[in-house]
């Protein structure tokens, strides 16, 4: 269960195979002046996430509604979400975290091209499966309705940890935004940290907004000059002073991950 629904493991039955169906109650999530416009708006975004065929993006089967309950069927991952390795006792390898971000930058860049956003890539949205080394990204299609407006509250659900500038000030979101995310998933998965912290919502939301990121290097100085330019570049307040898409990050985490290897001495394969 998480802050949107609840996401089922189920079996197709006209194909016998696994999917992950995850059910909203868009009747109880949203005032009955906007449902209807809700729901065109879930059947739009999950077509448009259907029709995204990408080997690290988890496919989406199928959507539909039964009595005011949303549900979309996806692909079925047998996998870990990063979160799992997002603390200072337990992180991923260096060289892994480099790979998989060049990987997730790579698979953005494909949506984007198609003109679908994600919105919300964090850890917990990345399936990792380390024995074969694959990695994909869940949610595509879904994470829209978290920023809507809800009966519940008008404050965003959840952490904004991972949210843009424009996102937190309710402007208008492109690709740019989700390379800002991932700038903050990388960071958190090298350091164990998050590079904002503050004691309340809106400290928070005030810091991604308007104040410069930690330091890399005041966590962790042994990594690479490198992955601070990175890490910096990803998380600029401007959109137009991130990278330019997902696959030229992706083309820079490469270079940070072969100059890497170079002062650790480590082969071509990652530890």
């Amino acid at each position: 269960k998480g802050a949107m629904g609840v996401v089922y493991l189920a079996v197709d039955p006209s194909l016998n195979r696994k999917v992950a169906l995850k059910a909203i109650p868009l009747a109880e999530e949203f005032d009955e002046d906007v449902l209807e416009d809700v729901k065109k708006r879930f059947f739009r975004e999950a077509e448009a996430a259907g029709r995204l065929d990408h080997p690290n993006i988890i496919g989406v089967y199928d959507a539909g509604e039964d009595n005011d309950l949303a549900y979309i069927a996806m692909e079925y991952m047998d996998g870990t979400r990063l979160s799992e390795f997002t603390s200072t006792t337990k992180r991923l390898a260096d060289e892994t975290v480099l790979e998989l971000g060049a990987t997730i930058a790579e698979a953005l860049h494909y949506a984007h091209a198609r003109g679908v956003v994600h919105r919300d890539i964090k850890p917990t949205n990345l399936l990792y499966n380390a024995e074969t080394n694959k990695l994909k990204i869940a949610d595509f299609g879904v994470a829209r309705f978290d920023e809507s407006n809800r009966t519940r509250t008008g404050l965003v659900l959840g952490t904004p940890s991972y949210m843009s500038p424009e996102q937190i000030e309710g402007e208008n979101v492109t690709g740019a935004s989700d390379l800002f995310s991932l700038g903050v998933t990388l960071y958190q998965l090298l350091t164990g940290y998050l590079p904002f912290r503050a004691d309340s919502l809106a400290k928070l939301m005030y810091k991604i907004a308007n104040e410069p990121h930690m330091a890399v290097h005041t966590v962790r100085d042994d990594l690479p000059d490198c992955i601070e330019q990175l890490i910096s570049k990803a998380l600029a307040k401007k959109p137009l002073d991130r990278f330019n898409s997902g696959a030229e990050m992706a083309h820079v985490i490469r270079n940070c991950l072969n100059r890497l290897r170079e002062e650790r001495g480590s082969g071509p394969e990652h530890t």
